[in-house]
């Protein structure tokens, strides 16, 4: 490059090198070679490779991930002006793939898939609630939050609050305290609670966007849910894992004759259950709290025939390549018990969270829980996290959710 950079400059390894040229944003630290200049945690660098610049990033040396690239364009100005370009983008991109109804409760921003390491915004509503992982976009978390406001409020979409969840451990990774609460805008009105009411697949749930998991709900299984409700009819379901009992509430709408509700935590069960009678579905359901591992044991060990659908929606059983092997015998046990309590020609949805649970070990997982279970599976769809959650190809993180529909035979 020929111009003069104002930012400090860090080059890095021919490793690093031929992964940003693939199109992954990050270097870590073990990565940099040199560095000139006056880096500062949570400032902007330069990322260098010998003399070629290979893009802009925000820098922190506390954390494994030293850079995280947000731009790769050496004519790009990082004023109020560029962050609401990339608000611009993702929020418009949202309101093309998330049409109608689904555009007021959907994933606003999704970290790194929108060029924004690090935050999440989620949209229920009038609120949006946020984390933030990343040092940088915490320092310019001001220009993201007016921009969303702004965009939003261009499109006629009313903003009554921003709740910020910032009560993740990731963020010690990144040097930054863990908090909650509402963030103060001059002239915005904060809500009077954060709990808030969403319709999804034509459900209302209650959201409390202050103590609900992640920011206040799983967003990323709305069509998943829709796809399992359309072969429910006249099933007798038991939805495992079912936290607020959104595949259970989905299948109870399309005409399960039966859903049974199974999550080891009382106050999600307690939540389920008030979401069946909000929907006045409570006829069609019942709940129990219980761990689902021993549950389907005992199930298995009393030859029950009750369901001809499960579903299997754990959480993530690894977020570490270490305990990737732990969790895929976690993931086999309630796979091959699911198959077993199924009579020929029923139902299983399963599905994986976890990144480090790559497609293709979950596929070796299911086909050997269904040996072992002495049963074939038909496939009948294959799907991933809904697209308000994109994947980009050149960053496998993106790629987190496996969702399978097969029928037992």
């Amino acid at each position: 490059m020929k111009q003069k950079r104002q930012y400090p400059k860090v080059t890095i390894t021919p490793k690093a090198e031929r992964s940003i040229k693939n199109g992954h944003p990050w270097v870590y630290g073990e990565e940099i070679n040199n560095t000139e200049g006056e880096l500062v945690n949570g400032g902007l660098v330069d990322v260098f490779a010998g003399n070629a610049y290979m893009g802009t990033g925000f820098y922190n040396s506390a954390s494994k991930i030293t850079v995280r690239l947000i731009s790769r364009n050496a004519n790009d100005v990082f004023d109020d002006r560029f962050w609401r370009r990339r608000v611009e983008y993702a929020v418009s991109y949202r309101k093309t793939v998330m049409p109608g109804v689904d555009f007021a409760c959907c994933r606003l921003i999704h970290g790194e898939s929108d060029q924004m390491p690090g935050l999440t915004v989620d949209r229920y509503g009038g609120i949006l609630s946020v984390q933030i992982a990343c040092l940088g976009m915490e320092l310019v978390k001001d220009s993201i939050y007016r921009a969303l406001l702004d965009v939003l409020a261009g499109m006629g979409e009313a903003v009554t609050g921003i709740y910020e969840r910032n009560d993740i451990s990731l963020r010690a990774r990144e040097g930054l305290p863990e908090y909650k609460g509402w963030y103060r805008i001059d002239g915005m009105p904060v809500p009077e609670n954060a709990v808030t009411e969403i319709c999804e697949n034509g459900i209302r749930y209650l959201v409390d966007v202050e103590n609900g998991q992640k920011t206040g709900f799983f967003l990323d299984q709305k069509y998943n849910r829709a796809a399992v409700a359309r072969i429910a009819k006249g099933k007798r379901v038991l939805d495992c894992f079912t936290h607020t009992g959104s595949f259970g509430l989905n299948t109870a709408l399309c005409g399960a004759e039966h859903v049974t509700c199974v999550d080891i935590s009382q106050s999600a069960i307690d939540m389920a259950r008030e979401n069946a009678v909000r929907n006045g579905l409570d006829g069609k359901m019942d709940f129990l709290c219980g761990d689902v591992f021993d549950l389907l044991t005992g199930l298995v060990e009393q030859k029950c025939r009750d369901y001809d659908f499960i579903i299997l929606d754990p959480p993530a059983f690894t977020k570490s390549r270490n305990t990737v092997q732990d969790a895929a015998r976690g993931y086999k046990e309630i796979n091959m018990k699911a198959m077993k309590l199924l009579p020929r020609g029923g139902y299983l949805s399963t599905c994986s969270c976890s990144h480090f649970m790559t497609d293709e070990l979950f596929r070796k997982v299911l086909t050997s829980a269904a040996k072992d279970a002495s049963v074939s599976l038909r496939q009948i769809e294959a799907r991933r996290q809904a697209p308000d959650h994109p994947i980009l190809w050149n960053v496998p993180e993106t790629d987190y959710l496996k969702f399978y529909i097969f029928q037992v035979v």
